[in-house]
């Protein structure tokens, strides 16, 4: 396992990300969004590893849906950093990090271009279920 961690600029969200593989394996995957790329996300994501994103003042955690609302964005409100996605369903909450606010985010394999904005709402979710972490938490922790 591999725990690597980052967050926002000014420190208000934390993140750790578990990883089973070297993250030379993982290529982050860049949405061809407007969204995403105006705020030059990359993601990567574990079904067998986990997220857990550590907030430090909770009215600061900033949550926006777009495209078509399924997801959420987890922005800092304070400093605006996009740190990750997450959905929820019945059974979980699903989540990918964004991998440029990770330290050591440069040992990850060269991002690669995705458009899941031409899947079906259902073909995003089956795809989020698949290749998503499936142990998210988010916590209000002391700064």
């Amino acid at each position: 396992m591999h725990a690597m961690k980052g967050g926002c600029h000014c420190g208000n969200l934390r993140v750790t990300a578990t990883l089973t593989g070297s993250p030379a394996g993982y290529r982050p995957r860049a949405c061809d969004c407007d969204f995403c790329r105006k705020h030059a996300a990359a993601y990567v994501s574990d079904p067998q590893g986990s997220l857990h994103v550590h907030v430090g003042d909770l009215p600061t955690l900033t949550r926006y849906r777009q495209g078509n609302g399924l997801a959420e964005m987890l922005l800092c409100g304070n400093c605006g950093v996009l740190v990750a996605a997450v959905y929820r369903d019945e059974r979980a909450l699903y989540g990918v990090v964004n991998a440029k606010i990770l330290e050591r985010w440069q040992d990850f394999g060269e991002a690669q271009v995705v458009t899941p904005r031409m899947l079906s709402a259902e073909q995003k979710v089956s795809r989020w279920q698949g290749i998503w972490f499936s142990n998210v938490t988010i916590a209000n922790l002391p700064a």
